[in-house]
């Protein structure tokens, strides 16, 4: 039947762009179906069924959450949505789910049906569990069942593959930054380092101990959440940073221009959130990866009012490029975080 993308509201078009490129690149026919503001997009497809694959975990941009549809259903009965639920799942015989998500659209309409989706997902995972089709327990190793309210009678039941991690309703990780942080921004640091690398590439590329640079650091937001994480930083920004943060002993601030700015020595990690054109951002991020400054970096690219997907291609295509240039392999992912705004944040990653 196809598959339903969740996005940010204003984003549709993107969403429906990318996934229709990621479609064609592997021959798969269909079309992109999309409103703006709705917050979701889906992509019909054209080919015989169960024939559509799924997008890697960390494979989309702009998608929040992607999965493949089950079963569409419109025009559900209020008194009774269950039901006509548990009879689309016995139709489309269905195998044993790990986990079950009840969510919706994280548009201005559909927020309404946040109570909704609570209140409903108490009373399918009993029905489920009655029916041999979910455990006790979430299972992460298997296929996990969403049911995705687009109103309060329609409904789309979608199937997302194991990943051996926790899932997140509506994509959106729900995560808790200290009240001292010393600005909002931390809260888009600590989203990325939870949804752009799995559990273990976190244990192994981040770990106490390691050196980073925050370049455009002040007040100190991403410093803060690399200091949490005992990663020794060198704060780069002519701007002030929060005193408390340079009393914990594992940030230095130094009053540079963090586009001229160098390392005296190889880093762990880069940093980055300056305001500034995305396409002087990549090549400066190229730079550190093709001087071998770094080994893994997170960095934020702001994005144009309009054509934003070609700018997301252009600018991630000439960082590619400016790295292969210099025989140095690196290998990126990207997300349009709940945090971001106009914006994509980038993961890079030293392929040597």
């Amino acid at each position: 039947m196809g598959l339903l993308i969740l996005c940010r509201p204003g984003f549709e078009p993107e969403a429906a762009a990318e996934i229709a490129d990621w479609a064609t690149a592997r021959g798969l026919h269909g079309y992109p179906q999309a409103t703006r503001g709705e917050g979701w997009v889906r992509f019909h497809a054209i080919q015989p069924e169960g024939a559509v694959p799924l997008p890697g975990a960390r494979e989309l941009i702009f998608s929040r959450q992607c999965v493949r549809i089950l079963a569409d259903l419109e025009n559900l009965p209020r008194e009774d949505r269950l039901a006509p639920i548990l009879t689309a799942l016995r139709e489309a015989g269905t195998t044993r789910f790990g986990e079950l998500i009840v969510e919706h659209p994280d548009s201005d309409a559909a927020r309404p049906l946040a109570a909704l989706a609570r209140s409903f997902g108490n009373a399918l995972r009993p029905a489920l569990r009655r029916e041999a089709w979910l455990p006790g327990a979430s299972d992460l190793h298997k296929p996990c069942l969403h049911v995705c309210f687009l109103s309060g009678t329609h409904a789309v039941l979608g199937i997302s593959e194991p990943r051996g991690e926790r899932l997140w309703p509506q994509g959106i990780a729900r995560l808790k930054v200290p009240r001292e942080a010393p600005s909002r921004s931390a809260a888009k640091l600590e989203e990325a380092i939870e949804t752009l690398m799995s559990p273990q590439e976190r244990e192994r590329w981040l770990h106490p101990g390691m050196s980073a640079a925050d370049l455009g650091a002040a007040p100190g937001g991403w410093s803060f959440i690399l200091a949490r994480r005992h990663v020794h930083v060198i704060a780069i920004d002519n701007g002030p940073i929060q005193p408390a943060l340079l009393d914990s002993g594992l940030v230095e601030h130094l009053r540079a221009d963090g586009f001229t700015w160098q390392p005296p020595r190889p880093l762990d990690w880069m940093v980055c959130d300056m305001v500034e054109q995305p396409r002087r951002v990549a090549a400066r991020m190229a730079d550190w990866f093709t001087h071998g400054w770094c080994r893994h970096a997170i960095f934020n690219l702001k994005l144009p009012m309009k054509k934003r997907w070609l700018e997301v291609q252009a600018n991630l295509g000439d960082f590619h490029a400016r790295c292969e240039a210099a025989g140095v392999p690196v290998r990126t992912r990207a997300r349009q975080l709940y945090h971001d705004r106009e914006e994509i944040t980038v993961l890079a990653t030293s392929a040597a």
